[in-house]
């Protein structure tokens, strides 16, 4: 037996051995020395008091099932979500038309308050809007029973209890490796070595926990599970080695199921009629957990219809899911995971001033422990690798919490803690959630992008009913917040600085015209794409007020958080612009609507224009009340800028300087979310070591120990704004061509980037020396001409799908060369 048992061991060492070869740089690693104390006593209802789940945990995830890791030793505690489970919805207990019933009919009051702005009469144009253009349905739920809008919520909480204490650990590792999506607990107790390894599965839609160690350290483990308080739960233990729990939430009785099945090699099983399960002196055991509810995504929901978003049985699903997991052994389960997570991970690789040949101290700063080096770099040591690690841990969670057939990523990806949450963890379309998938694009992870899109779709109809209630206009909008029941209506608070967003619905429109831009598809644009985009323009130039002046306005509308109702801020008429021109664009591709599109362009072209204030910044507002002193985390009037393209300095110098101006006053701190948009934008203004001081700062103050953004409390907006942010450094291409190396800091003397992506569906490579580029390859995923920038040089070329295409620059100049089949290999393309 103990020959097995080392046989055993030995396989699995092997398998990670050569898990680990294949996996790139060792950094790629997010680890603690330190055990979480164990604590199981923590209330579902207390957000804040979870302390050590936002700083010290370790998340998991398929994209619809997450976990939070936490590693503690004499009891195990595991936080779980599943994308859907939200509370709400047209089924709580006062119906469908409750719930719709949260659109006020104020289109009518538009004519009363464009008169009160002419005649200048500002106190009344605000009043009718604070008074009618918010909502019915409240943000919180103390204000409102059946709370309607509703919360994302836990799913739940595991605890695995052991025989262990924490006394006697020693050698304690607990790690997330960002190339293989794993993480591994592990440490020495009386010294025997136990080792834990948790992973979530895309392929096989499971999680799997794998308890194990040497051939001393038998595993008895006591698995309970803590079910949301917000539910009724039934237990049903399935024959020996499987449980499952289930039931509905009480408000809305959205259906769910948890299901486990346990794997054991030697030693006993059993399980209660609680549904604890009971493991004795086994010498390893794997939990493998299937999670679903009864929700469904609906295109065009019936407004008179409770069930508008329920349509499949997760008892059945998670039935299904399991057992077809459980036909496979756990190496099989852990290798499709990894090679199905490393076909996105791995198309993208970034390396700042390589030390590797350099003799450094020992230990290295690289095999610090995570929080460590958070702490040196917050006191100016450089750490070039820690940076690497960041740029890469946004893609890891974009990959972990957004993949097709699922919810988009949340105001926390999907790892939320309690039965409700900061914000409600909704769906914030004011900046975070499309703040959420910038990097979706240009770090090569077009499939994130689906659920993103499906979610703007799903908005859709409800939103045409905001737009016609509002605004008396064709299309349709959302307001700041969203559910996963297509909420779109303004909240019910009068507080107007945040709680009027008419333009929110065309921002995201913006983003299905960005994912054809840079993937290409047309068949997507043709479907159902370009008629998202223009209705969405539609919306616009029937919701702008046409003044006496023949110039456009958007009247009423507010700046984001910020300042106050106006007769048309920059913000609402930098959106505009921006989905003006993607409707024209696309009505182009598709050669149809060309009396919609010469519309679109009459009203673009008389759009109230940016303005210069008297501080040299750009104007926020319709009048210059901008403050010098004004430190807002909020930088809206910048759209145009980032992520727009109708500001830049290569088009626009006296408006880029203005931006820069607006940047300045605000500073160089600020939230988490608004360090990395700040980020973004000192890139697009081609300042490296302004978007580098940015970057620095957003590590230094606006990151948890566990490389999760901070606001606070946690965000994950910060994470893909940072990541967004990096790129943008490296390669833009929102213009019209790619510009390579737009904002280089001086930190990064030397380094490479492979796999980016760029508009028009070219993937770059660059690689430079000393400042200056060195090389670069563009691969052409689709075909066309390639017009590319550096510096002051730019060139253009034709490409055939599959080209690869050599630039260089010599002597002020970019030059090119066609590279021919088979001269180069993946590992050849900078070396």
């Amino acid at each position: 037996m103990v020959g097995m048992r080392t046989f055993s061991v030995l396989l699995y060492f092997l398998i990670g051995i050569s898990i680990y070869a294949q996996s790139g740089s060792s950094n790629l690693k997010i680890w603690f020395d330190t055990p979480t104390p164990s604590d199981t006593t923590l209330s579902l209802y207390d957000y804040a008091a979870d302390t050590s789940w936002e700083n010290y945990s370790l998340p998991i995830g398929n994209g619809s099932f997450g976990a939070n890791i936490l590693g503690s030793i004499a009891c195990e505690r595991i936080t779980l979500n599943e994308k859907t489970f939200w509370r709400g919805g047209p089924n709580t207990s006062s119906g469908a038309e409750y719930y719709w019933n949260v659109n006020k009919s104020s289109a009518v009051l538009l004519p009363r308050i464009r008169e009160a702005f002419l005649s200048g009469d500002y106190d009344l144009a605000s009043k009718l809007t604070r008074e009618n253009f918010n909502g019915y349905a409240a943000y919180e739920e103390y204000n409102e029973s059946p709370f309607r809008f509703g919360s994302y919520t836990t799913f739940g909480e595991v605890y695995i209890e052991t025989d262990l204490t924490e006394h006697a650990i020693t050698d304690y590792r607990r790690q997330l490796s960002l190339d293989s999506a794993l993480v591994q607990v592990s440490f020495k107790c009386d010294g025997r070595y136990y080792s834990r390894h948790y992973f979530a599965s895309y392929p096989d839609s499971v999680m799997v926990w794998r308890f194990t160690g040497d051939s001393l350290s038998n595993q008895n483990l006591i698995f309970s599970y803590r079910a949301n308080p917000q539910t009724v739960i039934n237990v049903e233990s399935c024959d020996s080695a499987h449980v499952l729990y289930s039931g509905h939430l009480l408000d809305n009785s959205m259906k769910f199921a948890l299901r486990v099945g346990v794997v054991n090699k030697g030693g006993t099983v059993r399980i209660d009629s609680q549904g604890k399960i009971y493991v004795k002196g086994a010498e390893e055991v794997s939990f493998i957990l299937a999670a679903d509810t009864d929700y469904k995504m609906n295109f065009n929901p019936d407004f008179s219809d409770p069930l508008a978003y329920v349509g499949v049985d997760p008892l059945k699903t998670t039935f299904n899911r399991l057992k077809t997991a459980e036909e496979k052994d756990y190496h099989s389960l852990l290798l499709s995971h990894i090679e199905d997570y490393r076909n996105l991970f791995d198309r993208v690789n970034l390396s700042l001033n390589d030390t590797s040949s350099v003799k450094l101290d020992f230990p290295p700063i690289s095999e610090l422990p995570t929080k460590e080096r958070l702490a040196r770099y917050s006191q100016g040591a450089p750490d070039y690798d820690l940076e690497e690690l960041y740029f890469q841990y946004g893609r890891y969670l974009m990959i972990a919490s957004s993949r097709q057939g699922t919810m988009p990523a949340n105001l926390q990806g999907m790892w939320s803690k309690g039965v409700d949450g900061p914000w409600r963890v909704d769906y914030h379309n004011n900046i975070n959630v499309q703040m959420n998938y910038w990097p979706a694009t240009v770090t090569n992870l077009l499939e994130c992008y689906h659920p993103f899109l499906d979610y703007i779709r799903s908005l859709v109809a409800p939103g045409s009913v905001t737009a016609a209630s509002y605004y008396g206009a064709r299309g349709w909008t959302a307001s700041i917040s969203s559910n996963i029941f297509g909420f779109t209506a303004p909240l019910s608070s009068q507080d107007m600085s945040w709680n009027l967003s008419p333009m929110a619905g065309p921002w995201l429109a913006t983003h299905i015209w960005e994912y054809y831009d840079f993937s290409g598809d047309v068949e997507f644009l043709r479907e159902y794409g370009y008629d998202i985009i223009s209705a969405s323009a539609d919306f616009v130039t029937d919701y702008l007020w046409k003044t006496p002046q023949g110039i456009y306005c958007a009247a009423p509308s507010t700046s984001p958080e910020h300042g106050p109702i106006d007769k048309g801020v920059t913000f609402a008429h930098a959106v505009a612009k921006e989905i003006l021109l993607n409707a024209i664009d696309a009505s182009e591709v598709l050669e149809v609507d060309s009396n919609r599109r010469n519309h679109w362009q009459n009203v673009y072209d008389s759009i109230a224009p940016y303005k210069i204030g008297s501080f040299g910044q750009l104007q926020e507002w319709s009048e210059d009340i901008d403050n010098p002193e004004d430190t807002h985390r909020h930088v809206n009037h910048l759209f145009g800028l980032h992520p727009g393209h109708t500001i830049s300095p290569v088009t626009t110098p006296s408006l880029a300087q203005a931006c820069r101006v607006t940047l300045d006053h605000r500073g160089d701190g600020a939230t988490g979310w608004s360090m990395g948009w700040k980020l973004n934008q000192w890139a697009r203004l081609h300042d490296g070591n302004r978007a580098y001081t940015l970057f620095a700062n957003l590590l230094k103050g606006g990151t948890l120990d566990n490389l999760w953004d901070n606001h606070p409390p946690f965000q994950i907006d910060g994470n893909f704004g940072g990541t967004a942010g990096i790129t943008e450094m490296l390669l833009q291409s929102h213009m019209g061509f790619i510009h390579l190396l737009p904002a280089l800091p001086d930190a990064w003397v030397q380094g490479e980037v492979t796999g980016l992506l760029a508009r028009g569906n070219f993937q770059v490579d660059i690689s430079w020396k000393n400042g200056l580029l060195e090389k670069a390859i563009i691969h052409s995923n689709s075909s066309g001409v390639c017009t590319v920038r550096y510096c002051d040089s730019s060139i253009s070329f034709s490409t055939h799908v599959g080209g690869k295409y050599l630039l260089v620059y010599e002597q002020g100049m970019l030059t090119h060369q066609v590279v021919p089949p088979g001269t180069l290999g993946q590992e050849e393309n900078i070396h």
